[in-house]
């Protein structure tokens, strides 16, 4: 398995900021988040891209594209090594000519948090013909090592599980025969941290992922979706609303089984507040990607850590709060809740970038009549409280299919809103008006893991990612058998400390 490294040396002075970030939700004075003491480290980038596919005709037929004066010009007026700029890389001036043109390290970042969004497709069994449908395939001690991400630097600590009482059959996945597992619950993600001290001087702080899976079955899921707002009453505000199949999926639990006896909500609020907690005298982000249903679960999720002020470490001084900055990188993402939500999340803090093909529907829904678009949108919902408006939250990088000369332009709606094209795109692109090229030459094999979308004569067959033989090994005797996994941990045992711990501090 092949695998790219990019070695970069860079000097530059380092740019002195100043700016004092005052709470929305706090009358104390905090730490700007984005503005803490770093030290400089001699910078080394090391981007691997997994599940790499040699393609033998990309050399020949592949199109060149030749750098011209236009192309030089790729970098944005932000500049330096990522342990310098990561707070801008994060999005605290709202990617601010970082995206046009586009900022090499910023596509390297998401592209980076893209394929840790992948890893949830690439490690779930969504097979309904095993008896472990609806699990992930490895465990988390060797997650990153079986998906060719294990010099990534990230521990993993958790999985996530969620459960639902809505009837959202395109959600979930079961298996046909009699479960060993769970009728439950479906594995819909993980939390991991950096710990690798290398890649932590090349962030520049301690970086904290919560990684959702998004849904397997394509498109259809959308058609679950009630389209009826929720309130979220994670705090003390009827007014902030999600769309109900999000809620449900987010905040629901099943106490007779053992995966989801805590809710997802439950499971990562804990889970954040044990690593913030065990690692609160460092310099911390949070970091939540998604794709899809997994990226409206990024940004619910986002918003509750904000919300519940897990993000805030009280170092017991008075006028003396930090802060951890928490960002979204989502892909293809719908709309999540109305105009009030998404003004809640700018006062928090919250940053998102939401990555869209323009030709994709799902960022199109719900609220497709009233949305942020809407010039009457604040008074319908102050007025009138109209139930069905909706509005996105953060800053939109909408990418085109039809710009890369790799890809087919045959209209199938399920290759516009497949993951690894987005990841494609991102590689191409280089600004509005720029013309397209791979900056990394990232493989574009990876494009057809999962759909039929790069054109015939690079002869890569369609949804080529698969386990060999499904997952069946031969014995010793002869037979062929599907072996037995361990069974892994439903949730450490102090989830419940944890999670007190956080309602504890958000009522202080």
């Amino acid at each position: 398995m092949a695998s790219l490294q990019l070695s970069f040396n860079i000097s530059t002075s380092k740019t002195q900021i100043s700016n004092p970030f005052l709470s929305s939700s706090n009358t104390r004075r905090t730490k700007n988040p984005f503005f803490s003491n770093t030290k400089t480290y001699p910078f080394a980038v090391k981007c691997s891209y997994p599940f790499s596919v040699k393609c033998s005709a990309l050399s020949s037929i592949s199109p060149e594209i030749e750098k011209t004066e236009d192309t030089q010009e790729l970098t944005s007026q932000i500049h330096g090594p990522l342990h310098e700029i990561w707070r801008e890389i994060q999005g605290f001036n709202n990617w601010d000519n970082l995206l046009d043109p586009m900022n090499d390290i910023l596509r390297r970042e998401i592209i980076r948090y893209g394929e840790m969004a992948q890893a949830c497709y690439d490690s779930f069994d969504f097979d309904p013909n095993s008896k472990y449908c609806g699990t992930c395939k490895y465990q988390g001690a060797n997650f990153f090592e079986k998906l060719g991400m294990a010099d990534r630097g990230y521990t993993l600590t958790r999985f996530i599980y969620a459960t639902s009482n809505i009837n959202l059959p395109n959600f979930f996945q079961k298996s046909k025969l009699s479960s060993i597992w769970s009728q439950h619950a479906n594995w819909m993600g993980y939390v991991a941290v950096a710990t690798d001290e290398e890649e932590i001087r090349r962030l520049g702080r301690r970086d904290i992922v919560v990684a959702w899976r998004g849904t397997v079955t394509y498109l259809e899921w959308i058609h679950d979706l009630k389209d009826i707002l929720h309130p979220a009453h994670f705090r003390d505000d009827p007014s902030i609303k999600i769309e109900s199949g999000f809620f449900d999926l987010y905040t629901t639990k099943e106490k007779t089984c053992e995966y989801c006896s805590y809710s997802a909500r439950e499971q990562v609020l804990a889970e954040m507040r044990r690593i913030i907690h065990r690692y609160r005298h460092e310099n911390l982000s949070i970091t939540i990607t998604g794709h899809s249903l997994g990226a409206a679960l990024a940004l619910l999720s986002a918003y509750d850590i904000a919300e519940m002020n897990v993000n805030i470490i009280d170092n017991g001084e008075e006028m003396n709060i930090t802060r951890i900055p928490i960002t979204v990188f989502s892909f293809s993402g719908p709309r999540v809740g109305n105009l009030k939500f998404k003004e809640r999340c700018d006062e928090l803090g919250v940053k998102v970038l939401r990555v869209i093909n323009i030709h994709d529907k799902v960022p199109k829904v719900p609220g497709i009549f009233t949305n942020e678009n809407f010039q009457y949108q604040k008074y319908i919902e102050d007025k009138i409280s109209f139930p069905w408006s909706y509005a996105h939250v953060g800053v939109e990088l909408a990418l085109d299919h039809t710009k890369s000369p790799f890809l087919k332009n045959n209209g199938d709606i399920r290759n516009a809103h497949n993951l690894e094209a987005h990841l494609h795109l991102l590689d191409g692109y280089h600004g509005k008006d720029k013309e397209f090229h791979l900056a990394s030459n990232r493989d574009i094999a990876l494009v057809n893991k999962s759909c039929d979308f790069l054109k015939s004569e690079y002869g890569v067959p369609p949804n080529w990612w698969q386990d060999e033989h499904k997952g069946m090994v031969r014995t010793s005797d002869g037979r062929w058998v599907l072996p037995e996994r361990p069974r892994v941990e439903a949730h450490p045992p102090d989830t419940a400390h944890h999670f007190e711990q956080v309602l504890k501090n958000a009522r202080a």
